[in-house]
């Protein structure tokens, strides 16, 4: 059984943490955009080189692979959040059902 008091806990989570969880969104976006930005940069040092040559350095070059660091973190914590989230609106649903299905029964759910 799911209590109101779980339900309560699990509403405040969705209330106190939706700025954080916009922010960690909005910094895996960003950095899906900055790592595009690092990979041009880092191109444009090989100069005199072909394409495909450049793109190979630019994409071996330290300051890409730190990008791609920070954004297999961003990834990481936006999906953790995504996941808790998740997992706070589902509890909420499978109260909503019991309490439907009481009510359905002629029950008091509580």
């Amino acid at each position: 059984m799911i209590s109101d008091t779980d339900i309560d806990r699990a509403l405040s989570y969705l209330r106190d943490n939706a700025e954080k969880d916009g922010q960690a969104r909005a910094e895996r976006l960003y950095l899906e955009q900055w790592i595009k930005t690092v990979l041009a940069q880092e191109q444009a040092k090989s100069q005199g080189q072909s394409v495909a040559a450049s793109e190979i350095e630019a994409r071996t070059s330290t300051a890409y692979i730190q990008a791609l660091q920070a954004y297999r973190i961003a990834i990481a914590e936006d999906e953790r959040r995504r996941f808790l989230r998740s997992a706070a609106e589902a509890k909420i649903e499978a109260w909503r059902t019991m309490c439907s299905n009481a009510r359905a029964e002629g029950k008091a759910y509580s």
